[in-house]
């Protein structure tokens, strides 16, 4: 099942990036998502049922716009950082916690963090994620986790845990 699962997102992926229904776009798409499923597909999720449960893929088209709108919102910030003469930044490296506990779920949650521009993923260690900050607003533990991940947790449980 994890393998069927992960061929049908991973072509919808796929027509999303391409934007094109013609026919040699699909076979190469076909072709493409097969090897990837058949290489990568026993990886995928513990429980691949899961994401065909209709209020999961509702949040997670939620979680969509949410977290573009975080993405521009944090290009428009580096961009400043970038153009201001003074350069204002105070780089570090935080740890934070994150509440997810699936392993998906924490790549996602490091994947949407390092997707927002100022922040960037460095590891992830159990429960722990250390994230390379361009302006670090505490070094504390739960207010880091506070300002960093729990905005995308919300919705990242309730996708996928």
């Amino acid at each position: 099942m994890r393998y069927v699962v992960y061929f049908v997102i991973a072509f919808c992926l796929w027509l999303l990036l391409t934007l094109s229904v013609n026919l040699d776009h699909l076979v190469a798409g076909v072709i493409v998502v097969l090897l990837g499923t058949i290489f990568f597909g026993g990886y995928f999720t513990d429980k691949p049922i899961k994401f065909l449960q209709l209020h999961r893929l509702i949040w997670f088209i939620i979680y969509i716009p949410f977290f573009l709108w975080y993405m521009v919102k944090a290009n428009i910030d580096v961009a400043y950082r970038v153009l201001h003469p003074e350069r204002p930044i105070k780089p570090g490296i935080v740890k934070i916690r994150t509440i997810l506990k699936t392993n998906i779920g924490k790549v996602f949650l490091a994947n949407s963090i390092t997707l927002t521009p100022g922040t960037m993923t460095c590891d992830v260690e159990g429960d722990y994620l250390y994230i390379h900050w361009i302006w670090v607003q505490s070094p504390d533990l739960e207010e880091a986790s506070k300002i960093i991940a729990s905005r995308f947790e919300r919705f990242l449980r309730r996708i996928f845990e």
